[in-house]
This record gives structure tokens, sequence and C-alpha cells, in this order.
């Protein structure tokens, strides 16, 4: 990338490219959800376009700036959640991408983010969908994290339950791509 960058810093935490094998570092406890979704490479394919055009994140209610309209590696987002005064902004960089491959076979599709300084964690997030051998297509995420500071450990459960409460808004999303 060139020019200004949308975020600045550097990824802020261990095991980076970790969610694209599903084992976190040490110490960061793992996270993984798989939502069905629907049956069929047209499911698919719509699905892994919306992950890799920051539209999951959109339909999910996230308020998103990137550097790509595309997800590509190393490209920075900056999510935004919350409401006036109360918004918090989550800055990544994309340290994976997997596009999908011609053919109707079993495969997936997706990337993975880590944390950049300001973001109210420090790890890693991953948006797969996957279609199997008899054609379910599935939105797999997986995370690992801790809480960036004192303020996010002390509301801890509060930050657990935020976490819940977007992975539901992302399942939706990728629901509503799937329907095309």
């Amino acid at each position: 990338m060139t020019g200004k960058r949308l975020a600045a810093g550097d990824l802020n935490y261990a095991g980076i490219g970790s969610t694209e094998h599903g084992r976190p570092p040490e110490g960061y406890p793992l996270f993984v959800s798989r939502e069905y979704l629907g049956v069929g490479p047209v499911v698919y394919r719509r699905v892994a376009h919306g992950i890799l055009t920051w539209e999951l994140q959109r339909r999910s209610g996230l308020r998103v700036r990137t550097e790509s309209d595309a997800v590509v590696a190393g490209a920075r987002v900056v999510s935004g959640f919350g409401v006036g005064p109360f918004r918090i902004n989550a800055p990544c960089e994309v340290v994976w991408v997997r596009h999908p491959v011609p053919g109707d076979g079993p495969q997936s599709a997706g990337f993975g983010y880590g944390t950049l300084p300001g973001h109210p964690e420090r790890g890693e997030e991953a948006f797969e969908v996957e279609i199997v051998a008899d054609g379910r297509v599935f939105l797999k995420i997986t995370a690992f994290s801790r809480h960036a500071n004192w303020f996010y450990q002390a509301g801890g459960l509060l930050a657990r339950a935020a976490q819940r409460h977007v992975t539901s808004r992302y399942v939706e999303g990728a629901r509503q791509l799937a329907a095309g």
C-alpha cells in the first residue's frame, strides 16, 4: 500500500495469520462459529463475493472504511459500531485472503484480519464461507483475542456479550447474501 494509511501502527498480537488454520497462539481463547447458509455453488459464490468486498461487515451494521474496495492482504479497515459518543472504532489489517477456485467441489473462501492500535481487542478474526462435498454451505467465523487495555478488561462480560451480538449480526448478513 502506498500513501497515507487509514490506520496507524503495526499488528499488535502474537500468532499473526493463525486464524487461517484455526490454531490460536498460546494464552488466547479460541472462538469458532459455524452456521448453515444453504446449498449449492451459487449460494457459496454469492457469500464469497460478499465477504471479499466487505459487504458482510456492512450488512452486519458496522460502518466500514477501507483502503481497498476488495479484500486484499495488507489492506486496512476501520469498522465502527455504537452510536454517537459511544461509537467504538476498530482498526484492523488483512493478514490472509483465500479466493474461490474454479469448480464446484469442497472449498472455502474468505479472509482474516488482525488488530491494530486503537482496537478494543488484540487478536485476529476470520470470515470464511465453506462448501462441503454434499453442496451444503456454511459461514465460519474464527477468532482469538484478549482485551487491549484495563478499560475493556473491566467490561469483560459486556465485551463478550458484544462479540456474541456482532457474530449474530454477521450470521444474519451472510444469510442475506446467501438469499441473493
